[in-house]
């Protein structure tokens, strides 16, 4: 038997307890999961760890002074501090739209970070869908 790792799931709602079996740096079972996510997420959190950034950044022109952005994919643990220091005074203009990058492979990590809101510049005529 070898190292014994335990992880707390949150690949779903259930949050199983998960124990991650390891022999010489190889995940050689993963028990405790109720679900195949359960499974592939203790061995991700065992061999290479990721989460998703969540903050605010500045943005000039808006109603509100700061508008939220994400990563767009799931960034390296060890990463997030390097990922969130590259947001750290970043200025955006309105107009922003969901899904807009802005801030491309943050820290060389090749992982962009995307606007999660829609923010239209203050004083400008709204938008119209086409047709309307």
């Amino acid at each position: 038997m070898g190292e014994v790792a335990t992880y707390l799931c949150t690949g779903c709602p259930l949050g199983c307890r998960l124990e991650v079996e390891v022999v010489e740096e190889d995940v050689v079972e993963v028990r405790g999961f109720a679900c195949r996510r359960g499974e592939r997420y203790g061995r991700q959190e065992h061999l290479d760890p990721r989460r998703s950034v969540t903050t605010t950044v500045w943005i000039e022109g808006a109603v509100i002074p700061r508008v939220p952005v994400r990563s767009a994919e799931e960034v390296p643990k060890d990463r997030i501090g390097d990922v969130v220091g590259a947001l750290r005074g970043l200025r955006v203009q309105a107009p922003v739209h969901r899904g807009d990058v802005v801030l491309e492979d943050a820290a060389g990590t090749g992982i962009d970070v995307i606007v999660t809101r829609d923010l239209a510049r203050v004083g400008a005529a709204p938008e119209h869908a086409p047709g309307a």
